[in-house]
C-alpha cells in the first residue's frame, strides 16, 4: 500500500482501507486496516454492543501516523459466532487478538486502544506474561480489568469506610445491565424484538451520541451477551493478581453512566506507568468526540516511540498513592506565606503539582522547596498578580509546559485600614490592585483554559469575613472583599455548565501575617506601627490557624461548595449580615482603631 503523509487530507483515510480475515483456531476474525503497514501498528479493540465499525472516525485520524488494524470481536460484527458460553472467556479472546497481530505484524510491538468491552478484554493481554514485549502501550477507555474490580470490591468491603462504601454503591448501580445480561434468555430476546431496531435512538436520547444503524446490530447485543456470562463472575469472585507490562493510559468520561471513575483512582499498584486522564464526556466518547480520543491515544503512543512526556500526559502520571488530587495541577497566588503557604502544602500532600505563586520570588521557590519535600512536584513562579501581563505569561507557561491546571487558588491579597476620608486614590489603586484585579485575571485566565480542555476544574477564590458586612475602619478591604464574593457566585452560575467549580473562601481573624503589613489610610508611622502590634497580637489571641483555611480549601474544592465560612466570626458576620442587617449596621459604626 503506497504511504501517505500525515499532511493528507483525512477523507484520504477514510477512503483507503483495506479488509481481510484471519484464522483463530476454529473462529475466524474480521479485520480492517489502514495506513502504510511500515507505520508502527496500533490495534483497535471494539466494546458492547459495537464492533469494529465504532472505530470508524478514530482509525483514520491515527492512519496518518500508523498500521492501523481493527477487527470485530468473535460474536460481532461479521466474525464467527461461537455458541457455547465458554467459548467467549478472556483465555479465548486473548488468543483471538495473538492471531490478528501474528498474521499482520509478526514479531512486532503494537499499541493497543480500547474502549468499552474491548478494554476489559484488552486489560487481559497487557497483563499476560505470555505477550510481553508484544504491546507497546496500552490506551483503556470506560472498560476495568475484571480482576482490578474484584480486589476493588473486597477492599470496600472488607474494609468499609462511609467515602468507600458510597463509591461502592455507586458503581454497584452503574452495572445493573450486568446482573441483567446473566438472566437467561431475556437480554437476547430483548435484542431480537426491538432494542436492535431501536439502539441508535437510544444512544441519541441517553447518551446524547449519534450512531448509524447497522445490520449486524442485534445480532452483536444477543451474542455479546455471553462475555459477561463467561467471564463477570469468575473473574470477580475469585480475582487474580494482574500486573501491566506496558506503559497504560485510563481515559476516565467523567459522565459515564456505566463505569465509575472510581474504579481506576488507584490502579498504579497494578501498573508500573500508570496515567489517568479526566475528561467530560460521556461513555461512548470514542464516537462523541473521536479527534480528543485519538489525541489522547496519540500522546501516550508518541511519549513511548520517542521517550519524551508531553507535560499533560506527564502530570497524568499517577503513583502508587492516596492522595486525592495525585495527578492534578494546583496554582496557588500569595503562597509565598499564611495562607497561600499552606494551600499549596495541603494541595502538595494530597498529591498535587503545585505552582507557587508570589510577588517575592524567594518566598514562592521557599513554599516550592517545601512542596516537593513532602514528595510532590513543585515549581516556583515570580508574578504580580494584578499585572495582566505577567498573569497572561503565568497561564501560558501553565498550559505549554504543565499542560493546564486543575485547580487555581487566587490567594494573594493585603491588607489596608482607615476611612474612607484618609483613604486616597493611591491606596485604593494599590488595593484594587491586588485583592480585586488579581482574582479577576487568576479567574478569567484560567477559567478559559478550563473550559477549553473540557474536564472541569475548580477555582477557589479568597474572600474574608470582611465581604459579609461593613465597616467603618475598612472601606477598601471590605470592598474588594465583597466584591470577591460577588465576582465567584457570578462565575460559578457561568461556569457550571463547563463542569467547572468555584468556592469563595471566606476567614475570620486567621494568624497570617497580614496584620503585620496591613497599611493604615491616614495614620503616622508611629500610630501605624502601634496598630498592627494591636492587630497582631489580636489575631494571635484568636488562634485560627493557616492550616485550617488550607484544610477548609480542600474541603471546598472536594465538596463543590459555594461559599465557605471559616471561624465562629465569619459564620456570626455571615448570619448577621444575611439575618439582622440592621445589626450588623450598628456594629459597622464602632471604630476598633480608636479603642
Amino acid at each position: 500500500m503506497q504511504a501517505l503523509s500525515d499532511e493528507a487530507p483525512l477523507a484520504l483515510f477514510e477512503s483507503v482501507h483495506a479488509e481481510t480475515a484471519v484464522a483463530s483456531g476454529d473462529v475466524t476474525l474480521a479485520v480492517k486496516t489502514w495506513g502504510d503497514p511500515g507505520h508502527p501498528p496500533v490495534v483497535l479493540v471494539h466494546g458492547y454492543p459495537d464492533s469494529s465499525e465504532v472505530w470508524h472516525a478514530v482509525a483514520p485520524i491515527l492512519a496518518r501516523r500508523h498500521y492501523v488494524i481493527a477487527y470485530d470481536v468473535r460474536g460481532a460484527g461479521l466474525s464467527s459466532v461461537p455458541t457455547r458460553t465458554s467459548d467467549y472467556r478472556l483465555e479465548k479472546l486473548t488468543d483471538d487478538f495473538v492471531a490478528v497481530i501474528d498474521a499482520l505484524c509478526p514479531g512486532r510491538a503494537v499499541h493497543l486502544i480500547a474502549h468499552d468491552w474491548g478494554s476489559i478484554q484488552s486489560w487481559a493481554f497487557v497483563t499476560e506474561p505470555r505477550l510481553a514485549g508484544r504491546i507497546a502501550s496500552f490506551t483503556s477507555c470506560s472498560g476495568p480489568c475484571l480482576d482490578h474490580v474484584g480486589y476493588w470490591l473486597r477492599e470496600r468491603v472488607l474494609h468499609p469506610t462511609p467515602a468507600s462504601l458510597a463509591k461502592l454503591g455507586g458503581q454497584l448501580a452503574r452495572s445493573w445491565y450486568v446482573y441483567l445480561f446473566h438472566l437467561p434468555f431475556v437480554p437476547e430476546l430483548a435484542w431480537r424484538l426491538w432494542l436492535g431496531r431501536a439502539w441508535p435512538k437510544v444512544l441519541r436520547r441517553i447518551e446524547k451520541t449519534t450512531l448509524e444503524p447497522r445490520a449486524t446490530q442485534a445480532d452483536d447485543g444477543a451474542h455479546g451477551v455471553r462475555l459477561y456470562r463467561a467471564n463477570f463472575i469468575r473473574s470477580i469472585f475469585a480475582p487474580r493478581e494482574r500486573h501491566a507490562h506496558a506503559p497504560v493510559q485510563v481515559i476516565v468520561p467523567l459522565n459515564d453512566r456505566y463505569v465509575s471513575p472510581a474504579l481506576s483512582e488507584d490502579l498504579s499498584r497494578w501498573v508500573p506507568h500508570y496515567y489517568r486522564r479526566t475528561v467530560a464526556a460521556r461513555h461512548w466518547l470514542p464516537i462523541a468526540d473521536p479527534a480528543r480520543f485519538a489525541g489522547l491515544a496519540q500522546e501516550l503512543i508518541d511519549a513511548v516511540e520517542t521517550g519524551d512526556e508531553p507535560p499533560a500526559l506527564a502530570n497524568a502520571r499517577r503513583r502508587h498513592t492516596s492522595g486525592r488530587f495525585c495527578g492534578k495541577v494546583a496554582v496557588v497566588t500569595g503562597a509565598g506565606s499564611g495562607i497561600g503557604r499552606c494551600a499549596a502544602l495541603a494541595f502538595a500532600r494530597e498529591g498535587a503539582t503545585v505552582v507557587a505563586v508570589d510577588i517575592d520570588a524567594a518566598s514562592a521557590e521557599r513554599t516550592a522547596l517545601l512542596a516537593r519535600l513532602v514528595g510532590a512536584n513543585a515549581h516556583a513562579r515570580r508574578v504580580d498578580v494584578g499585572a495582566a501581563d505577567e498573569m497572561e505569561a503565568l497561564a501560558r507557561w501553565v498550559e505549554t509546559d504543565l499542560g493546564g491546571a486543575d485547580v487555581v487558588i487566587n490567594n494573594a491579597g493585603i491588607g489596608m485600614a482607615g476611612g474612607i476620608l484618609d483613604t486616597s486614590a493611591a491606596h485604593w489603586e494599590r488595593i484594587l490592585h491586588v485583592n480585586l484585579w488579581g482574582v479577576i485575571h487568576g479567574s478569567r485566565l484560567f477559567a478559559k483554559q478550563m473550559a477549553a480542555r473540557g474536564i472541569g476544574g475548580h477555582i477557589v477564590n479568597t474572600a474574608s469575613a470582611a465581604a459579609f458586612g461593613p465597616s467603618r475602619d475598612l472601606p477598601a478591604y471590605a470592598s474588594t472583599k465583597a466584591a470577591v464574593l460577588m465576582l465567584s457566585e457570578c462565575m460559578r452560575a457561568e461556569l457550571a455548565d463547563h463542569g467547572i467549580g468555584v468556592t469563595a473562601v471566606c476567614p475570620g481573624f486567621a494568624e497570617t501575617g497580614i496584620m503585620a503589613s496591613t497599611q493604615y489610610a491616614g495614620a503616622s508611622a508611629q500610630d501605624e506601627a502601634r496598630l498592627r502590634k494591636r492587630a497582631t497580637k489580636l489575631y494571635q489571641m484568636r488562634g485560627l490557624k493557616p492550616e485550617a483555611v488550607a484544610q477548609a480549601m480542600i474541603d471546598g474544592v472536594l465538596r463543590n461548595r459555594p461559599v465557605v465560612a471559616i471561624g465562629t466570626e465569619a459564620h456570626a458576620l455571615r448570619f448577621v449580615g444575611r439575618f439582622l442587617p440592621w445589626l450588623g449596621r450598628a456594629i459597622a459604626r464602632v471604630s476598633m482603631a480608636s479603642h
